[in-house]
């Protein structure tokens, strides 16, 4: 639930984006002034830059937020990080600029960065490692289902009370979201519905003490480990960010397709899309795990799976030619699942390689420079986009999964 909301808030901007009004207030054009091909294009780059902003403030507090939810836990560390998010969101309701834009999704990505240290870090205390991939796939597939409800939900909004009361109304589900967490959440030691029997199962393939032996968190940066999930999400990362952004965009200009869709016609492609990636989250989580129960090593599971994942998304480099809207719908939703697996088993493959303890902190670290990827991506992605189109940024999503295959290959030949 937490990760849906979390989407939801994350996307209600990109819907704006292709809103009107939300343009002539962010450029500052009156009513009665055209919006000329110029003045989109100029909206389009300072909008890449807004998105940067967000993405180099989740890229800090990723790194940050691991490390601290590792000290206070993810009870107290996650309640701080949804607090944040939700007025930062809210807050969002109130700007009229592009600065204040920045500011505001600055500090939404700051909070925002903790959802994924704290749910892999939770996982990690509450699963044994051969169901932590599965559960990985269903917290992971919330994404998919919190964007699929702003499709739904926030065009209604934005065509019927106007793009500020998007945000307010999306801002409002964090508070709620909060509020549940503090009520809900237990950590596994004091649970009072945990049975001995259960927590000896949950604990059942932990790694011997020997080999659980507390990791300095600057100590993380010299291991091969943690650089090869880190640059696996350098490469990977910035290519759903972008889907995150810039979809509606594609949808809505993209001028390959032979038809265009507007606010209104965007909830059918973004539920295929979404849903797909959903299957794709549970399906590849549920295939690495089943792979080690039919007695393949944890590295074989992984890494077959992460490989079956980057073929699939190869043929996105075909969606920004391509003219008929569903086609072009179906490439997506393909890349989109396999983006989704393979998230789900780059995420847990931090629990495969280090103690318990200091996943938070490894988990951080890669979303900090997964997050420095999307920074850079996201710069440039404007500038693209107004001068060459969808074509190059399809390319590169085509092959950076491989090549971020074979790096985690080359600084980890052997898992477990």
């Amino acid at each position: 639930m937490a990760t849906a909301i979390k989407y939801i808030d994350r996307n209600v901007l990109s819907f704006t984006m292709i809103d009107e009004g939300f343009r002539r207030e962010m450029l500052n054009v009156p009513e009665s002034s055209p919006l000329t091909a110029d003045l989109i294009g100029r909206f389009k780059v300072l909008m890449g830059y807004v998105d940067a902003s967000f993405k180099f403030a989740y890229a800090i507090g990723f790194v940050l937020m691991g490390y601290f939810i590792d000290r206070v836990l993810v009870k107290k560390g996650y309640s701080i990080a949804i607090a944040i998010w939700s007025f930062a969101g809210i807050a969002t309701a109130f700007v009229s600029s592009f600065r204040g834009l920045s500011i505001t999704r600055f500090v939404f990505g700051f909070g925002e960065s903790a959802n994924f240290p704290a749910a892999i870090k939770t996982i990690a205390e509450w699963f044994p490692k051969k169901e932590r991939s599965f559960a990985t796939g269903i917290y992971n597939a919330g994404a998919n289902v919190g964007i699929m409800a702003t499709a739904l939900i926030v065009p209604a909004l934005i065509i019927h009370l106007g793009w500020r009361w998007s945000f307010l109304c999306t801002g409002v589900l964090g508070v709620m979201l909060l509020v549940c967490w503090r009520l809900i959440y237990r950590p596994l030691a004091s649970h009072p519905q945990v049975s001995a029997e259960e927590q000896q199962y949950i604990e059942s393939d932990h790694a011997p003490a020997s080999n659980n032996t507390k990791v300095p968190w600057k100590n993380l940066l010299k291991t091969r480990g943690a650089w090869a999930i880190a640059l696996g999400k350098f490469f990977t990362d910035p290519i759903w960010w972008f889907y995150l952004t810039w979809l509606p965009d594609f949808f809505n200009s993209n001028e390959a397709l032979e038809t265009k869709l507007d606010l209104t016609g965007l909830a059918l492609p973004f539920i295929v899309i979404y849903f797909t990636s959903d299957l794709g989250s549970v399906f590849f989580g549920w295939l690495s795990g089943k792979f080690i129960s039919m007695g393949w090593t944890v590295n074989k599971s992984r890494k077959v799976t992460l490989l079956l994942c980057a073929l699939l998304v190869v043929p996105l480099i075909f969606a920004a030619k391509v003219a008929n809207v569903h086609l072009a719908m179906v490439l997506v939703a393909i890349a989109a699942a396999a983006h989704q697996g393979w998230s789900a088993n780059l995420f847990t493959l931090s629990s495969d390689i280090f103690p318990k303890r200091v996943v938070g902190s490894v988990v951080g670290l890669a979303g900090m420079v997964g997050g420095i990827g999307g920074t850079i991506f996201a710069a440039f992605a404007g500038i693209i986009l107004v001068n060459w189109g969808y074509f190059p940024i399809f390319m590169m999503a085509s092959a950076s999964y491989l090549i971020a295959l074979l790096i985690i290959h080359l600084l980890v030949p052997r898992i477990g």
